[in-house]
């Protein structure tokens, strides 16, 4: 039987991912569609500074599937690295370890808000008895963790991240993104850091010795081994249903040497699915055109500052919820993977969420520049010596928004797209899903699963989306 011709686009996980399982099972034919010079997406790597350095900051969770796992295993060999974390958040003023720990909790914590903290749950049962008015973020998260945590972290955080006031966000945007969205859930997660009570993987995570693009670096390496096609560089500009009884589709590309066109049997989308709408001909009823508009992400830029020293600190996250600082989170590679290179150098990875019609997204990079450094000295972790160098990065689809009635949009998009013949969207974009990476590679393993003889089994596909829809993203 003729194996059929798959066209992925988009070169992330779920991308690449897809595409080394559908060789290594000779389960169809692929070609891989990437408009980037590099794979990896916003789980890429990049050299800038002597230095690699992600989009951002990532980690590899233990929880990742078994059998995923294995395969980066086999894929890094000992370049998949075992590490602990070793992160802290800026609260009321005061450093506490991240992920929390409970003698730093006893130490270091504000005694008024661990008091009130205290309060909230002791009555938190009452509190979760009583009917909740709305199902938003803010309404979700008060009722289970009560004012004081949410006031003094979730909340003021919740606005930086996503620009929005948790009460404009959906509740879902609280059990996804939230692990600890209780006092139960969160006590759990404090005390399982207690020697002879926490797990082998409790605290810690897995890394790739050059970067955390490797991992996607490995699996379109291995891809390409097997005989899977792959086109950078290269943007698809329209996506139409091919003439004749066999169906299909046609893609047309632009490339830096011009304009190419394919056919594929099947098309399996990882881009932004409100983009999709676009490229599909014939054009979507205006409808859907009107839905893919009322989706919106938060923009991303990623401010690095090569500093003069060895390291700035001993973590390789700080994290800021508080309003007084602009950004969230600063990261210091070298932390991640315990390199030593290059010697009297480090970079420090700044990340700030805007959108991209906003002052911040078209500032000058000196000026992003100076404006960490100016949030580092507020913080109390000043620079220790001028930066030699400022690099961008700008992302403009970082995170999904679950702004309060985003539902009815996003299912008619999703139902447009799934009543698309021999076609499929999935993955962290294609889904609008607020996922880990070892979440995407799940839903690309998931979708080779589905394909059987050259037949896409939709009615499986459906049961695996109602496994994806219980993920929630690891801290």
């Amino acid at each position: 039987m003729r194996k059929p011709h798959i066209v992925i686009l988009g070169a992330g996980p779920a991308g690449v991912g897809a595409a080394y399982r559908l060789r290594r099972e000779d389960r169809a034919r692929v070609t891989v569609i990437e408009q980037q010079a590099v794979v990896g997406g916003n789980a890429g790597s990049f050299e800038a500074g002597g230095q690699r350095l992600d989009y951002g900051s990532h980690r590899l969770h233990p929880s990742c599937d078994p059998a995923i796992l294995a395969d980066i295993h086999t894929l890094l060999g000992d370049d998949l690295l075992d590490r602990p974390r070793h992160g802290r958040i800026r609260l009321r003023g005061k450093w506490i370890h991240f992920p929390l720990a409970p003698l730093d909790l006893l130490l270091r914590l504000d005694r008024k808000f661990a008091v009130r903290a205290l309060r909230d749950m002791t009555i938190g049962r009452l509190r979760r008895r009583a009917k909740q008015r709305d199902d938003t973020f803010e309404s979700v998260l008060r009722a289970n963790l009560g004012p004081t945590i949410c006031e003094e972290f979730y909340f003021p955080y919740a606005r930086k991240i996503w620009g929005r006031e948790p009460g404009e966000l959906s509740g879902i945007q609280a059990r996804r993104r939230v692990s600890a969205a209780s006092f139960g859930k969160l006590l759990r997660k404090v005390f399982s850091g207690i020697p002879g009570i926490r797990s082998a993987s409790t605290g810690r995570f897995f890394y790739p010795r050059r970067g955390y693009g490797q991992i996607s670096e490995a699996y379109a390496r291995g891809a390409h081994e097997l005989g899977a096609e792959f086109l950078m560089q290269t943007r698809v500009t329209s996506i139409r249903r091919s003439e004749g009884a066999d169906g299909g589709w046609t893609l047309t590309a632009i490339r830096n040497d011009g304009s190419v066109a394919m056919e594929a049997d099947q098309v399996w989308s990882t881009i932004p699915v409100t983009l999709l709408s676009r490229l599909v001909g014939p054009e979507p009823d205006p409808a859907v055109l009107d839905a893919a508009g009322d989706i919106e992400y938060r923009a991303m830029l990623l401010i690095y500052l090569e500093v003069p020293i060895d390291r700035f600190t001993e973590y390789d996250a700080h994290y800021f919820p508080g309003a007084d600082v602009v950004i969230t989170r600063l990261s210091e590679p070298k932390n991640y993977s315990a390199g030593d290179e290059p010697r009297g150098r480090t970079t420090l990875c700044a990340e700030l969420p805007c959108s991209v019609d906003d002052r911040w997204w078209n500032m000058s990079d000196p000026a992003l520049g100076e404006l960490v450094a100016n949030d580092l000295d507020r913080a109390g972790i000043p620079l220790p010596a001028e930066p030699v160098a400022v690099h961008v990065k700008r992302l403009r689809h970082a995170y999904p928004i679950y702004q309060s009635g985003y539902e009815a949009p996003l299912e008619m998009l999703d139902s447009w797209a799934e009543s698309l013949p021999d076609f499929l969207t999935y993955g962290r974009q294609g889904l609008f899903a607020h996922d880990n990476t070892h979440h995407a590679l799940f839903m690309a393993y998931s979708a080779v699963d589905c394909l059987n003889d050259g037949v896409f089994d939709r009615t499986k596909w459906r049961d695996y989306r109602r496994v994806f829809a219980t993920h929630v993203v690891e801290d």
